[in-house]
């Protein structure tokens, strides 16, 4: 199995970093922009897209500040994951979303425009974009 290359990206968004946790944190909020719906079992995540699901393990949540998970198809690979979480900026109080994710290093590219995609779509949802 290749290696994946870890990757990060910052979105600028104007939203509440309360708002922003429910979207990011909860199967109601992030169905509403990351998946098609989303369904959740304890820490276990459905994601359901079309014609496909993918389930996520939920491996840590900080209130009002990130989610992290696991995809349980890359469960041989512990060191992967996915986190979403909201920096507030000290002096400007700007608030951004924070990806960290990992992909194949040929496919780093295309799994930023994924998560941009996605991003535009909650920015939508939220009346920030």
């Amino acid at each position: 199995m290749d290696d994946k290359v870890k990757f990060e990206i910052e979105f600028p968004i104007h939203a509440s970093p309360q708002l922003l946790y429910q979207y990011i944190s909860t199967p109601s909020g992030l169905s509403e922009w990351f998946s098609d719906n989303v369904n959740s079992r304890g820490e276990l995540f459905t994601f359901i897209w079309d014609d496909s699901e993918e389930q996520a393990k939920l491996l840590s949540k900080k209130s009002g500040e990130r989610v992290k998970f696991r995809w349980l198809e890359d469960e041989d690979d512990t060191t992967t994951y996915f986190e979403i979480r909201i920096q507030v900026d000290d002096i400007t109080k700007d608030v951004s979303l924070m990806i960290t994710d990992f992909a194949e290093d040929d496919e780093v590219d295309e799994a930023k425009m994924l998560w941009s995609n996605q991003i535009s779509s909650l920015k939508q949802v939220l009346g920030s974009a």
